[in-house]
């Protein structure tokens, strides 16, 4: 059974289709959350979205995705439907997300950051079982140098822009004094 009525899809400041926009969104809300940006591998997103006032927010995908996490050695599964309550640092009451621990999958409900942005970060199971694992684990160095290649491609336009409008003002200015010089001759 879904936990997304058309109730909660009404109270949403912000709903996104699609797989790219739903990556792109779901990056976007943890990074502002302060949580690392590899914590929601997850593939093939139809929908996602999130209703600000109270913090909840939730993620479809077509199919749950296992993803492993090599740092640490731990295999994680996303259902069709992962929802939560996020705010700086924490993500509570979590569905849709099992770890597992040794031979048995744990749902887990809550997790958060100590010591952001490179600290430690938690995740407590439904059981009362918790795991701490160094944030650097879920960090995906990929999109940090994607995120780096766009600023450098920006900064570059910038500064190209910032030299093409002092030229055309040298040019301006060049052509006034021109003009001047013509004046004064002519007179």
């Amino acid at each position: 059974m879904s936990l997304i009525t058309e109730d909660i899809k009404a109270k949403a400041d912000e709903l996104y289709y699609g797989d790219e926009m739903c990556q792109i969104k779901s990056r976007e809300l943890l990074k502002e959350m302060d949580l690392p940006n590899g914590l929601l591998p997850m593939k093939d997103m139809e929908e996602c979205g999130i209703v600000k006032e109270t913090g909840f927010v939730w993620l479809k995908q077509k199919k749950s995705y296992t993803h492993k996490f090599k740092d640490i050695d731990r295999l994680v599964t996303y259902g069709t439907e992962v929802t939560a309550y996020v705010e700086k640092n924490k993500v509570k009451k979590l569905t849709g997300v099992k770890a597992k621990e040794l031979m048995i999958w744990l749902p887990l409900c809550d997790i958060y950051v100590n010591q952001p942005p490179n600290g430690k970060i938690t995740f407590k199971s439904t059981t009362g079982l918790s795991r701490t694992f160094p944030v650097s684990a879920f960090q995906v160095e990929e999109e940090v140098k994607v995120v780096e290649e766009k600023e450098n491609k920006e900064r570059e336009n910038k500064e190209k822009e910032k030299k093409e409008k002092e030229n055309k003002e040298k040019e301006v200015v060049n052509g006034a004094v021109a003009a001047a010089a013509i004046e004064v001759k002519e007179v």
